[in-house]
């Protein structure tokens, strides 16, 4: 049994646990990291970046087919495409592969020491590794638990056959003729309408009244109506119950108490996702938990001296770049910095068509924690960037204290809106208020002009509308 000694030991190689452990290389910290599979973890493999891919392609594909169909007001035609998803599964293998080797070479490059294999716990400080050439023991004065999440599964349709996670659905070589999305978040969304464009026949069934419910109303109004021009069907307010004795078929109870039967080739359950704490050992440890997830402090340590968690693990919001602002810190924190952990200024992006964007607090988060707020509202049927682009659907707003002015959540819904997340998160993060972004001068045309038009509608005094 092999032996092997470190200063700290980062469990799983996903965006948090490649960025701590090449933070940590980059400082001098002696560092180790455990994965079992390939480097870059959910994101990278199965989630954020092959759906990004999948979804381009669909909005690729759906442009030219209504330019054949004699509907595109820029007069372009052509002639009718076709698609061969095979190909195109292809080209996103090709992309994951190239950022596979680029993280790989990346923590080859800071000196961080790649373990392949499954890590359990002995104890806090030390963790077995089975790899292909045996037992691997590494001992660390400090460990990082960095495992991630996965697909939830319901028990009345479990994964396998026509059932599909996010992951089946993002390597399948056929478009399916009919599929039935089960669960109304941002993953449901973001598949159902990209597999719409590719021309499949989709159906959304959620059981809450209605589909992105985290988001608030005016801001999926946007959605909800691209969803109709798709030709995609939403069940709200229906509950999945499982799969018909051929197995062709969604059995579904609707809103009014009446059983449906819904054909499809295809299920997609996109329910939400679980943290990875089982199959680690992590019973050989005690640590304290917050409902299923990891309970972690401003400076994301756990119950337990010398012991630290991040990303998904830990709980919501499960997004990459929260798991990467973690990692960064937490190997800081291990060199001797001084760092702590504040959530308010994450964006979280929404790929639907068109795109959401939120950051900081909704309108009703803020009147909650401020009062009497300002609100700004700006169209993009009113921007000159997003009209040439044909993309009048949405607009921003900001919402900031009354008293102060104080920016305390942006919000965003229309195409390409995701280029704008760092421009609210910064906003947010510099403490801006509505005065810094109306006299911060944006380049025209762009989209992100609406950003300081809302601005100064919050103000009074919007150029534009």
């Amino acid at each position: 049994m092999k032996e092997i000694s470190c200063k700290l030991l980062v469990i799983g190689a996903g965006p948090g646990g490649y960025v701590c452990a090449i933070r940590a290389g980059q400082l001098g910290v002696d560092t180790v990291i455990v994965e079992f599979g390939k480097p870059g973890g959910t994101c990278l493999n199965v989630g954020c970046i092959p759906s990004k891919a999948l979804i381009h392609a669909a909005e690729e594909f759906d442009k030219v087919a209504h330019m054949a169909g004699g509907k595109d007001p820029l007069g372009i035609k052509v002639a009718a495409p076709t698609l061969d998803l095979a190909t195109t599964i292809t080209w996103k293998d090709g992309i994951v592969s190239r950022l596979n080797s680029g993280v790989a070479g990346l923590l080859k490059k800071a000196k961080v020491k790649t373990v392949q294999g499954w890590a359990t716990f002995r104890d806090g400080k030390t963790v077995e590794v089975e790899t292909e050439t045996g037992t691997q023991v590494i001992r660390a004065e400090t460990v990082v638990i960095a495992t991630g999440s996965a697909p939830v599964e319901l028990p009345f349709l479990p994964f396998g056959g026509p059932v599909i996670s996010s992951t089946e659905a993002l390597a399948l070589s056929e478009v399916p003729k009919k599929l039935a999305v089960v669960g109304g978040g941002y993953i449901g969304l973001e598949l159902g309408m990209a597999f719409a464009k590719l021309g499949a026949k989709v159906i959304l069934v959620e059981a809450l009244p209605r589909v992105l419910a985290q988001y608030d109303a005016e801001l999926t109004r946007p959605v909800l109506k691209r969803l109709g021009e798709l030709g995609v069907e939403v069940m709200s307010g229906a509950k999945a119950k499982g799969l018909s004795t051929r197995g062709d078929a969604l059995l579904v109870e609707t809103a009014d108490g009446k059983n449906a039967k819904i054909a499809a080739d295809k299920v997609l359950v996109t329910v939400g996702r679980k943290p990875l704490t089982e199959g680690w050992g992590l019973d050989q440890i005690d640590l304290d938990r917050a409902g299923r997830f990891i309970r972690i402090d401003d400076q994301c340590r756990t119950s337990m001296r010398g012991i630290y968690a991040i990303g998904d693990v830990t709980g919501e919001p499960m997004l990459a770049h929260r798991a990467m602002a973690q990692g960064e810190m937490v190997a800081e924190i291990v060199a001797g910095h001084k760092r702590s952990w504040d959530k308010r200024a994450i964006p979280a992006i929404c790929f639907t068509d068109p795109e959401l964007v939120t950051a900081g607090l909704s309108p009703e988060e803020a009147k909650a924690f401020a009062g009497e707020i300002k609100i700004g509202q700006f169209p993009f049927a009113a921007n000159g960037r997003a009209m040439t682009r044909q993309g009048e659907d949405g607009f921003v707003r900001v919402v900031a204290r009354a008293d102060n002015h104080l920016v305390l959540g942006i919000q965003a819904v229309g195409q390409g809106v995701s280029e704008l997340s760092t421009a609210f998160g910064l906003a947010l993060e510099m403490g801006a208020r509505l005065e810094d972004i109306a006299g911060t001068i944006h380049a025209h045309p762009t989209q992100g002009e609406g950003f300081q038009e809302a601005a100064l509608k919050a103000l009074g005094h919007a150029l534009h509308i």
